[in-house]
C-alpha cells in the first residue's frame, strides 16, 4: 500500500497539472480563440491552426517539446558573448538620440540545442537559421504569376507606396518609446513590428526571427490576423478615400506578355534587387527561382513539389514553432498589446498609401487608371487583389479590375521583401 501511495503522489508531482500557473491558463484559452479562428472563421487557418496548436503545445507545463531560456540571451548559459553595435532610441533632454552602442548581444550554441533542445526547439532551428520563410518564399514564386505586373510596370509604383506603412510604423514605433508613452522598444523590435504592414506572414517571421525573436509569436500572430482579415479592414479605407467617379473607371484589357518577358523577368529582378540590396536576396532570390521554374516551363516535377508537398510540409513546421514562441512570459505583455495597435495602424496606413497614389496616377493618366488598384499593393496574394475587384464591381458592375490589381498585388510581394531587406541592412 506504501508503495502505490508513493507511486501515485509521485504521478502527481511530476504530472503538468503541478506547474500550471494562471499565465499558462490564459495562453491555453488564447490558442483555443486561434482555434475558433482557424476552424469556424477559416482566417488563414493554414497556418493559424498550426500556431495555435503550437501556442498550446508550449504553453502546457512539463512536455520539454519546447525551451523557451535556451533562445534567451539573458538565461541560456550556453550563448557566447560577444560585442555588435547596436542602436537604441532614448530621450535626453526633450530630443531623440540615436546612439550607436556597443552592447552584448551573443551567439547560440547549437550543438547545445540538439543535446537539450525538445522537438519543436529542433524544428525552431528552421525559423532561427532563416531556412523556413524563403522555402515559403520558393512555393510562392512558383505559383505566381508576374504577368500582370510585366505588362503594367508602373503597378511597381503602387507596390512600393504600400510599404509606407512599414516605414510609417516604424517611426511610429520608435516615437512611442521616446515619448515614453509606452511599448520601450528598441529600433530592431520597432523593424520587426513595422513589417506587419506589409502584410506578408514570411516576410514578418524571416526578420523578426533576425531582429526579435522574443516578439516572433506575437508579431506572427498580428500578421496573419490582418492578413486575414483583409476583406474586412481594406474595403472602408477604400472607399473613404476615393470619390464614386474614381471607383467606377474601366481599365482596357491588359497587353499579353511572351514567354520570354517572363523568364528574363525573375532573373532580372534576382540581380538588381541583389545588388541594390543584398540582404533581400535570400527572400527575393529564392521567390524568383520558384517563378522561374515555373515559367521556364522545363521543370515541372519541381514545380509541382515546391506548390505541394514542400509547401505543406514547411507551412506545418512553421507554423507550429512559430506558435511554440508565444511563452506566456513573453506574449503577455503590453508589448502585445502595443504590437496589435501598430500593426493595424501599418497595415492600414499601407492600404491608404497604396489608394492615394493611386489617384495619383488616376490625375496624372487623365482618369484611365482606377486607383482601387492601389490597395492591392499590400503583398496578402491574391486577397487584396480580390478585395479591389469587388469594391470596383460593387460601384460598377461591368468593372473588372483583377488583372489590373494583381500587378501592384505581385509587386507587393518583392516590395515587402526588399523592405524587409533594407531594415537588415540598417538594423541586423
Amino acid at each position: 500500500m506504501e508503495i502505490f501511495t508513493s507511486t501515485f503522489k509521485g504521478l502527481i508531482d511530476t504530472s503538468g497539472f503541478m506547474g500550471l500557473d494562471i499565465k499558462n491558463v490564459i495562453m491555453i484559452l488564447l490558442s483555443f480563440v486561434l482555434f475558433y479562428l482557424a476552424i469556424k472563421k477559416q482566417y488563414e487557418p493554414l497556418l493559424m491552426l498550426p500556431i495555435a496548436f503550437g501556442m498550446l503545445l508550449t504553453n502546457l507545463p512539463l512536455t520539454g517539446l519546447y525551451h523557451a531560456e535556451l533562445w534567451n540571451p539573458a538565461t541560456n548559459p550556453y550563448y557566447a558573448p560577444q560585442f555588435v553595435d547596436s542602436g537604441y532610441i532614448t530621450r535626453d533632454t526633450g530630443a531623440t538620440v540615436f546612439q550607436s552602442l556597443f552592447t552584448q548581444e551573443t551567439s547560440l550554441d547549437y550543438g547545445k540545442v540538439l543535446h537539450e533542445g525538445g522537438l519543436l526547439d529542433m524544428l525552431y532551428l528552421g525559423v532561427k537559421l532563416q531556412i523556413y520563410p524563403p522555402l515559403i518564399f520558393l512555393g510562392i514564386g512558383s505559383m505566381t504569376d508576374f504577368g500582370p505586373l510585366i505588362a503594367n510596370p508602373k503597378s511597381f509604383l503602387l507596390g512600393a507606396a504600400a510599404q509606407g506603412g512599414i516605414f510609417f510604423t516604424f517611426l511610429g514605433a520608435c516615437l512611442l518609446n521616446f515619448t515614453g508613452l509606452g511599448g520601450g522598444f528598441t529600433l530592431k523590435e520597432a523593424a520587426s513590428i513595422a513589417i506587419i504592414g506589409g502584410a506578408d506572414g514570411p516576410t514578418a517571421i524571416y526578420l523578426t526571427s533576425k531582429l526579435a525573436p522574443q516578439l516572433l509569436g506575437s508579431i506572427a500572430v498580428a500578421a496573419y490576423s490582418y492578413m486575414a482579415l483583409v476583406p474586412v479592414i481594406q474595403p472602408p479605407i477604400m472607399k473613404l478615400l476615393t470619390t464614386e467617379k474614381e471607383r467606377s473607371v474601366k481599365m482596357g484589357q491588359l497587353r499579353e506578355v511572351s514567354k520570354i518577358e517572363k523568364i528574363v523577368f525573375p532573373i532580372a529582378v534576382t540581380v538588381i534587387v541583389s545588388l541594390i540590396v543584398p540582404s533581400a536576396a535570400p527572400l527575393v532570390g529564392i521567390l524568383m527561382f520558384g517563378n522561374l521554374m515555373k515559367e521556364s516551363g522545363v521543370c515541372d516535377r519541381l514545380v509541382k513539389t515546391a506548390q505541394n508537398e514542400l509547401m505543406n510540409i514547411i507551412t506545418i513546421f512553421l507554423g507550429i514553432t512559430v506558435g511554440a514562441t508565444a511563452v506566456a512570459d513573453n506574449f503577455l505583455s503590453w508589448k502585445t498589446i502595443f504590437i496589435i495597435v501598430l500593426g493595424l495602424i501599418a497595415f492600414c496606413v499601407g492600404t491608404a498609401c497604396g489608394v492615394l497614389l493611386g489617384k495619383l496616377m488616376y490625375v496624372i493618366s487623365g482618369h484611365k487608371i482606377n486607383p482601387l488598384i492601389g490597395s492591392a499593393g499590400v503583398s496578402a496574394v491574391p486577397m487584396a487583389a480580390r478585395v479591389s475587384q469587388k469594391v470596383g464591381a460593387q460601384t460598377n458592375p461591368s468593372n473588372f479590375l483583377l488583372m489590373h490589381a494583381m500587378g501592384p498585388n505581385v509587386a507587393g510581394v518583392i516590395g515587402s521583401a526588399v523592405a524587409a531587406g533594407v531594415l537588415l541592412s540598417v538594423l541586423g
